[in-house]
């Protein structure tokens, strides 16, 4: 008898979610779950889809691929769309990626919910486990809250990633991350 929660992760991308969902599938009933409206353009999204399905064809793991709808990303951060990466913008991206991820948990019955985007150099837990921790109550469904940065989490996240052939992204997934990666390219030094 298999008495494991059931886990629903939501992973942003094949290099987070390579070595992450494999760590806690120790104690966990690991589930990807791929809601990501904020990754532009749907060339990327969808190569960044095309990496999290190899990474769970690789790790037997089931994956929910959530609907793209950029919309509702962008209607969401409109007012924000001059912020750094890093800024006012990512915490109201994160909430948006979180709350979802919350809701299909307490809709399909799963146990708890996790996200992998703390592993991000850039990315703050403590920005993002608060969020979790506060839908978690909304929502009536445990939150995992982990800082998985830790420990050269994302190192081992890069080398797991690299055994799965993923490609790593060289942008958080936003249009305006992007621009600001292709501006900082074209800056004299």
């Amino acid at each position: 008898m298999n008495d494991r929660k059931k886990l629903l992760l939501h992973t942003c991308c094949g290099t987070c979610g390579a070595w992450i969902p494999q760590m806690l599938a120790q104690d966990f009933a690991v589930d990807l779950f791929y809601f990501n409206p904020n990754i532009h353009p749907r060339e990327e999204y969808a190569r960044r889809l095309a990496d999290v399905e190899k990474v769970a064809e690789a790790l037997n793991l089931k994956l929910i691929a959530d609907e793209y709808d950029p919309r509702a990303w962008f209607g969401a951060v409109r007012d924000l769309i001059q912020e750094p990466e890093g800024g006012k913008r990512c915490p109201v991206c994160f909430e948006l990626r979180l709350r979802r991820t919350a809701e299909y948990a307490r809709e399909h019955g799963y146990d708890c919910f996790a996200t992998t985007l703390t592993i991000g150099r850039n990315k703050r837990a403590d920005v993002i486990n608060p969020m979790g921790e506060r839908l978690a109550v909304e929502y009536g469904v445990e939150f995992l809250a982990r800082d998985f940065k830790k420990q050269a989490g994302f190192e081992k996240s890069c080398r797991h990633s690299d055994t799965f052939g993923v490609v790593r992204q060289n942008y958080c997934g936003c249009v305006y991350s992007r621009l600001e990666r292709l501006r900082y390219k074209k800056s004299p030094d």
